[in-house]
């Protein structure tokens, strides 16, 4: 299959250095390819260089794996920010917008942006103003408005990052339907691993303007090539060799860390290490245990309060379920594929 969006040797300068550096990426039609990282990673300037909206350095951006050109990207593409922008008028006229200015007729505009209101589940909205909705209303009709034209690669650049819990969860719930059955290339940038986990069928890490790490979703999200790739998929606990006398850098989840009070002796099947307790932070139905060691700081999640023991201060051991963890490679030792 030939890949619907892509780059090769994709270089990008900013403030006299290069910021963003891609040898290779494709998105297949009919996939959602989750481009996760920190803010300042790159990931924004990664999607506006692949829509040939930034200069670049070098390199080439395909489409249907021809070089590209700005008219047919733009006709190609249609993507979805953070906080959207919606024109004054009605729901209705904002979903159809994008449809008028491809040259359809208002009508037909709006017939043909009517079902992807319905399947975003903002039709009841149609005759609303679109400047008294809430958040998530907008980026429903901002959905719509992306969807209704027919885009063969949609951009999702955090859609979601503004919006509180309950209404991010569920405008994840609707959107993993609806991209189910388009035969779009869909790239997701986001910073959050369960966006990438509800919603891509492969994830790529970018790490300080490189693409580090590809490959099935679940793959990297569980298995990730370095200390930096864990660190952003939730591996947060880097412990070295020296730390733990075990071959390798281990990285582990604080979920899996458990603090042992002096005297308690640790779970089975655990490693352990020693620090010294520097808080512990309720966070309502579970606490936070930061615990300084000679290598840095490691985190703990328990469930309900601390343990008795466990207090600022204290001495304890860290129990690290062992297979729980994962041993990592440093990264000046991966070169990351551009497909699984």
């Amino acid at each position: 299959m030939t890949p619907r969006i892509g780059c090769r040797d994709l270089a990008v300068r900013a403030g006299g250095r290069t910021i963003l550096s891609v040898d290779a990426l494709d998105v297949g039609a009919g996939e959602t390819l989750a481009v996760l990282g920190a803010n300042g990673a790159g990931k924004s300037t990664l999607v506006r260089a692949l829509a040939l909206l930034t200069s670049r350095e070098r390199g080439t951006v395909l489409l249907d794996g021809r070089p590209a050109i700005r008219a047919a990207v733009r006709s190609a593409v249609a993507a979805v920010l953070q906080r959207p922008i919606l024109r004054r008028g009605t729901v209705a006229a904002n979903a159809a917008s994008g449809l008028v200015m491809r040259g359809l007729r208002r009508a037909e505009a709006l017939r043909r942006a009517e079902p992807w209101l319905h399947r975003l589940g903002a039709a009841d909205l149609a005759d609303r103003d679109a400047r008294g909705l809430s958040g998530g209303e907008t980026q429903r009709v901002a959905l719509a408005r992306a969807l209704a034209v027919g885009p063969r690669v949609l951009i999702l650049d955090e859609p979601f990052a503004a919006l509180d819990a309950t209404t991010r969860t569920d405008l994840i719930a609707d959107l993993q339907v609806v991209l189910a059955d388009l035969g779009t290339a869909t790239i997701l940038v986001t910073h959050d691993r369960d966006e990438a986990a509800a919603l891509a069928d492969r994830t790529a890490l970018l790490v300080d303007g490189s693409l580090r790490q590809i490959g099935a979703t679940s793959t990297v999200l569980d298995q990730p090539a370095d200390a930096d790739c864990a660190r952003l998929v939730g591996f947060t606990n880097v412990l070295p060799p020296e730390l733990t006398g075990l071959r390798g850098t281990v990285v582990a989840r604080p979920e899996h860390c458990t603090p042992v009070p002096p005297g308690d002796s640790p779970p089975p099947d655990t490693f352990v290490t020693r620090g010294r307790v520097d808080r512990t932070v309720p966070l309502g139905g579970v606490t936070r245990i930061d615990v300084s060691t000679d290598a840095g700081s490691l985190a703990c999640l328990v469930t309900g309060e601390a343990p008795d023991g466990i207090t600022p201060g204290a001495t304890v051991a860290v129990a690290v379920a062992a297979e729980r963890s994962r041993t990592v490679h440093d990264a000046a030792d991966l070169v990351a594929p551009a497909r699984p």
